[in-house]
């Protein structure tokens, strides 16, 4: 999902005509379509982290219920753990999707800025 990102860069410098293609392409209009893909791009990692972040939470408040009623059976105290690791793995993972979304908006700007403006959400 975040193949976007990553070719952030080589989508841009595919966006901004040089010199001498700048008649022939709007750049205006090409940025803002890039920065709804991105924008969207974003939406949708996030979501789907915040998805499987709920759903895991979930899962880890079920089983401590399961310990708390007096099963202490090695294999549910595997399963926890192993539910704790993956809710931190996910929480992580917020973590860096912050950090990839910041960077591929900063290029953004970097590239774009004298062609259009975002709206104010895209910029934090």
């Amino acid at each position: 999902m975040r193949q976007f990102d990553d070719k952030i860069i080589y989508l841009l410098n595919n966006t901004i005509p040089t010199e001498s293609f700048k008649s022939q392409v709007d750049p205006t209009a090409k940025c803002k379509e890039l920065y709804d893909q991105i924008h969207s791009g974003h939406e949708k990692r996030e979501l789907a982290i915040t998805r499987c972040l709920n759903l895991s939470k979930e899962k880890l408040r079920e089983l401590k219920a399961q310990r708390d009623n007096g099963n202490e059976s090695p294999q549910l105290l595997k399963t926890m753990r192993k539910e704790q690791s993956t809710l931190h793995l996910l929480q992580s993972e917020l973590n860096i999707e912050e950090v990839v979304r910041k960077r591929t908006i900063d290029v953004y700007h970097e590239k774009c800025r004298s062609f259009y403006k975002p709206p104010k959400e895209l910029e934090t």
